[in-house]
């Protein structure tokens, strides 16, 4: 086992002795694996699994039940475009395809090659008012455009760059 999986596993530890390695606090667990490594990897959940004494197969049926995990890689900026009704006759699938655009993603790859954006098309933020909306991490952005959502990019790009 290499340095680097024992340092993953070390922290896995961490967490599971957190929640005294007991299986019904596996929820939490999940929470604090995937709030380490914005997501939950394949190999934590079969160590999860064997650390708790149950199977990977019930471990990946809990994390594939709760939207709030994720088995993939995120981005340091996740962003979730409505396509709710509302959002939608306004235009949000322009928003869409300019993200995609800009950031090299397509319906099969979500988040970019650099770790920075991950597209998440949601069916409803519940700001109709605002709409076409979006999120980017906590912070909303109403009436999105094509250029507004160009300019948006561009700002985050600059940030990361430190500019």
């Amino acid at each position: 086992m290499s340095e680097q999986n024992l340092t993953k596993f070390e922290k896995v530890c961490e967490i599971l002795d957190r929640y005294d390695r007991d299986a019904g606090n596996l929820i939490a667990i999940l929470g604090g694996v995937q709030e380490e490594y914005s997501y939950l990897p394949e190999d934590v959940i079969t160590f999860v699994a064997t650390a708790l004494g149950v199977t990977p197969g019930h471990v990946y049926g809990v994390a594939t039940f709760y939207a709030h995990f994720t088995l993939e890689p995120k981005g340091k900026y996740v962003i979730k475009v409505c396509d709710g009704t509302a959002c939608h006759v306004r235009k949000s699938g322009d928003v869409i395809k300019t993200f995609e655009s800009e950031l090299g993603l397509t319906e099969s790859r979500k988040t970019s090659e650099d770790m920075l954006f991950t597209l998440e098309v949601v069916a409803c933020i519940g700001a109709c008012g605002l709409a076409p909306v979006i999120t980017i991490n906590e912070d909303v952005y109403a009436a999105m455009t094509i250029d507004k959502t160009k300019e948006l990019v561009a700002e985050y790009r600059k940030r990361e760059a430190g500019e």
